[in-house]
C-alpha cells in the first residue's frame, strides 16, 4: 500500500519506518525543513533501539521517503496517519490545533478515496471533530479511523512489529477491510485486531495508560507506607505479583512514572471527565501522589546532610524518564536537579543517552561527565533516578574509591541490601530499610 504518515516524532518516526519494513510504500511529511533533510541523507533523528537498522534499511530499498509537501505526501496515498502532538494546554486537556490544523488542509488536497487515520492519542470524539474538519472542504468519499498506537519507548520496534493486539476504530466496511490488510503481517501469531467504535478507541489508549499509571502509584505508595511501618516493599511486591488476578508487571517502585505519555494522558483522561462533569477521583489522587513522588529522596538526602546541601557535590546517575531513551520529558531526575540547584547543591551527572536533551533544556545548570564511573568523582554522594543496564552492576570498590564517602540515594532499587551492607555503604532506596554502614 501506498502510505502517508503525517508527524516524524516518536510514533511517526516508529509507526512509518514499521509499515515500509513489511513492504508498503511509506512518505513522512514534516515541516521542519532542517529534520527532513537529515532524515533524508540518512540520520535518524531520535534514540530508539533497533529503530536506525530499520530506517537505513528502507531508505535503501526505496520504501521510506521524506518530505516537508504535504500534498506531495497525501496525491498518492491511500492511507493518511496522523502522528501529530496533542500536548497539554494550560488547563491539562489535550491540544488538537496541529491535528485539526492538518484535518482542514487535507480536506483541500484529497482528489480521490482515503482513510484518514488518527495515530495521535486524542480525546474522546476527535474522530468527529477531524471528520467535520476535512469534510468541510473535501469534495471525495473519505473515511476517519482511531488507531491508537501502544508503544513503551526503548521497545517501540518490537511493540509494532508484534503488537500484543492492535485497536482500531472504525465505522466503514471499507476502511476496516483496508486496515486489517495493512496489519495482516504485524498479527501473523494470532494476537488480536480489535476492531471497535471511533470513541471507544479513543477512549481505549487513554483507559490503558492511566489504569498502568495508577498500578505504578499504588506500588510507589505502599513503598512510602513500608519504610514507615518497616515492611519490605520488595517482598511485597512478590506477594502481590503472584497473584494472577494482579501480575507482576508495573509493580516496581520507585520516584514516580514521566515521560510522553503517562503524564500527558492521565491528564488528558481527567480533563475530559471534567468537561462532562464526571469526577476521576483516583486519577486526581494519582496525579498529586506522583508529582509527590519524583521529589521523594529529596528530603532525607537534605537530611542527611544535616538540612545544608551547600556546595555538596551530588553525582547523579540517569537523565532519561526511563532506559533505552532520551526522553527527558516529565523525567523525575530533572525535578530532583531543580531542587538540589536551589538548595546550593552541584550536581555532576551522566546519562547514555540523555545528557545533549538535558544540555539544550537546562544548559549549564549542571555538569555533564564523560561516563558514570567519572561523575562519582569526589561526590559527596550518588543519586540513582534512572535505571540503566549499566548502573545495575558496577564495581562497588571503584564506586566507593571515587565517592568521598560511601553514600547512595537510590530511586530505583537497583542494590540488594545485604550487598550494600557488606561493602559498608549508606544506602537509602524507595520502601526498603535504609542501610548504615557498620
Amino acid at each position: 500500500m501506498k502510505i502517508a504518515v503525517v508527524g516524524t516524532g516518536y510514533v511517526g518516526l516508529v509507526t512509518g519506518t514499521c509499515f515500509a519494513e513489511t513492504g508498503n510504500d511509506v512518505i513522512c511529511v514534516d515541516i521542519d525543513q532542517q529534520k527532513v533533510a537529515s532524515m533524508k541523507a540518512g540520520n535518524i533523528p531520535i534514540y530508539e533501539p533497533h529503530l536506525d537498522v530499520l530506517f537505513e534499511r528502507n531508505i535503501k530499498a526505496g520504501r521510506l521517503a521524506f518530505t516537508t509537501s504535504l500534498s506531495e505526501a497525501v496525491v498518492d496515498a491511500k492511507l493518511i496517519f496522523l502522528a501529530l502532538p496533542t500536548p497539554p494546554g494550560g488547563d491539562g486537556s489535550a491540544d488538537l490545533s496541529y491535528v485539526l490544523g492538518v484535518a482542514d488542509q487535507l480536506g483541500k488536497m484529497i482528489r480521490d478515496y482515503k482513510v484518514i487515520i488518527d495515530k495521535s492519542t486524542v480525546p474522546v470524539g476527535t474522530a468527529e471533530k477531524v471528520y467535520s474538519a476535512v469534510s468541510a472542504n473535501a469534495t471525495v468519499d473519505f473515511d476517519i479511523v482511531s488507531n491508537p498506537e501502544f508503544l513503551r519507548e526503548g521497545f517501540a520496534v518490537a511493540d509494532f512489529m508484534k503488537p500484543d493486539r492492535v485497536v482500531i476504530g472504525c465505522s466503514s466496511a471499507r476502511a476496516q477491510k483496508l486496515m486489517e490488510e495493512l496489519y495482516k503481517p504485524f498479527v501473523r501469531q494470532g494476537n488480536p485486531i480489535i476492531f471497535m467504535d471511533e470513541k471507544s478507541a479513543e477512549l481505549t489508549k487513554y483507559a490503558a495508560n492511566s489504569f498502568l499509571a495508577t498500578k505504578i502509584t499504588f506500588m510507589n505508595e505502599v513503598a512510602n507506607f513500608c519504610e514507615l511501618v518497616g515492611a519490605d516493599v520488595d517482598k511485597v511486591r512478590r506477594g502481590m505479583g503472584t497473584d494472577t488476578r494482579i501480575g507482576s508487571r508495573f509493580l516496581f517502585p520507585g520516584i514516580g512514572y514521566g515521560g510522553s505519555c503517562f503524564p500527558k494522558d492521565v491528564q488528558a483522561l481527567h480533563k475530559s471527565g471534567q468537561q462532562t462533569d464526571f469526577e476521576f477521583g483516583i486519577l486526581t489522587s494519582v496525579m498529586r501522589a506522583n508529582e509527590a513522588q519524583k521529589t521523594i529522596l529529596f528530603d532525607p538526602l537534605r537530611d542527611y546532610f544535616q538540612g545544608d546541601l551547600n556546595n555538596k557535590k551530588i553525582a547523579l546517575w540517569g537523565l532519561a524518564f526511563k532506559p533505552e531513551t532520551d526522553d527527558i520529558r516529565e523525567a523525575p531526575a530533572l525535578y530532583m536537579v531543580d531542587k538540589l540547584t536551589a538548595a546550593g547543591a552541584e550536581v555532576v551527572a551522566f546519562d547514555p543517552e540523555a545528557m545533549d536533551n538535558v544540555r539544550e533544556s537546562i544548559g549549564d545548570q549542571i555538569q555533564y561527565a564523560s561516563g558514570h564511573m567519572e561523575a562519582l568523582d569526589g561526590a559527596d554522594a550518588l543519586l540513582i533516578c534512572t535505571e540503566w543496564q549499566v548502573f545495575r552492576n558496577p564495581n562497588m570498590e571503584e564506586v566507593k574509591s571515587r565517592l568521598s564517602a560511601p553514600v547512595i540515594f537510590d530511586g530505583r532499587n537497583l542494590y540488594e541490601l545485604d550487598t550494600m551492607r557488606d561493602q559498608g555503604f549508606y544506602y537509602k532506596s524507595i520502601g526498603r530499610s535504609t542501610v548504615h554502614p557498620v
